[in-house]
């Protein structure tokens, strides 16, 4: 008796479960921009679309109160982050046609299946600049922006030195630079303040996985890092205390996916681990690689940003070489100022990045 009625109970929670689930994913697109009048705004544009890029079909959402604005094509980092903009406005369609695109493995372009050596560098730099072109011709621009975070940021520099006859400028938003060394700064800074703090636990954790720059990044230190990260206001956002509510539940409630492209979603992040371009990233100091561009730069850095190091971006800023540069810093955000102070982010892209000068930048 007993069994039928925990049975029972189980199916009735499944079936509430699946409920919710299909409840946060309608309408499964998402919401056109509206008037006063409560009617889609004339020349809006609010759309999910799929584009066959490099003969692979890859999904992005397109965000624009305006179709004839400037265009920005943004890129990831380790994982889309157009979900995030439902609780996190950045108002970045004010001023542009904004593209959320989902790279090749990842999101809404995640197919099973798909061998991991298929997602490599050149390959995203391919598409990034065959994407670029695509919305080049849609839009009838002769130039986008292009913006990277994290480790879009990565991919990013290397589209604007390989093609900067495409673009305006160039945003790095938590730009990484030689992320072999941030993460060996952010070990440190991690257990010495697990220490401080009297993390027993944590600090426990971190000790068994150390990072060095002889031994690199071991995997049981990618175990424990976002758990370390985020526990101490130093991950994704410096308010975010847990990638379960933060990240894996917010994806679960936005409701321009469908759930299937949800389960996708996280299908593609368990493939992919931290990034599809994790090793090469290690292995690339951008100060050698992209040494130049020739594109205006802005970095865009929060100074409790741990995932990609303040001082490493900082340090790679300096020693680039670009016809005009700017660095901005974030006070009050960890590792994504366009979520965590999305006013000062317009600001500067309204004042500066759209103007071409750099006048709000700390550093020149």
């Amino acid at each position: 008796m007993v069994f039928v009625v925990m049975s029972g109970f189980l199916v009735v929670l499944a079936v509430a479960i699946m409920a919710v689930l299909l409840f946060w994913s309608w309408p499964g697109k998402p919401k056109p921009f509206l008037d006063e009048g409560g009617h889609p705004l004339p020349g809006s544009i609010s759309e999910k679309v799929r584009v066959d890029i490099n003969g692979f079909e890859q999904g992005m959402f397109l965000r624009a109160r305006d179709r004839t604005r400037p265009v920005l094509l943004f890129l990831h980092g380790g994982m889309p982050e157009y979900f995030l903009t439902q609780r996190y406005p950045t108002g970045l369609d004010a001023e542009f046609v904004v593209c959320w695109w989902e790279q090749r493995g990842a999101g809404l372009s995640y197919r099973p299946g798909m061998p991991p050596e298929s997602v490599t560098v050149e390959q995203l730099l391919a598409d990034t600049l065959a994407l670029t072109n695509h919305l080049r011709r849609r839009f009838g621009k002769d130039r986008i922006y292009l913006m990277g975070h994290s480790g879009g940021g990565f991919l990013g520099m290397h589209a604007v030195a390989r093609a900067p006859e495409l673009y305006h400028a160039y945003i790095g938003v938590a730009q990484m630079a030689n992320q072999l060394r941030s993460e060996k700064r952010a070990y440190d800074y991690m257990l010495g303040r697990c220490r401080t703090e009297r993390r027993t636990a944590l600090a426990r954790k971190l000790e068994a996985a150390p990072v060095t720059l002889e031994d690199g990044v071991l995997p049981a230190y990618l175990r424990v890092r976002d758990e370390a990260m985020h526990a101490l206001g130093v991950g994704t956002m410096r308010e975010m205390r847990s990638v379960f509510t933060g990240l894996f539940l917010a994806s679960l409630r936005n409701r321009d996916y469908t759930l299937a492209e949800k389960i996708n979603f996280w299908r593609g992040k368990a493939a992919s681990g931290v990034s599809s371009m994790w090793t090469e990233i290690l292995a690339t100091d951008l100060a050698d690689h992209v040494p130049e561009v020739g594109v205006p730069v802005y970095f865009l850095h929060g100074v409790h940003d741990y995932t990609c190091t303040y001082a490493e971006a900082s340090a790679y800023f300096d020693s680039l070489a670009a016809p005009l540069k700017g660095f901005y810093t974030f006070s009050e955000s960890a590792h994504s100022p366009m979520f965590e102070e999305p006013d000062k982010v317009m600001a500067i892209l309204r004042e500066d990045v759209l103007k071409g000068t750099n006048r709000l930048a700390d550093r020149k």
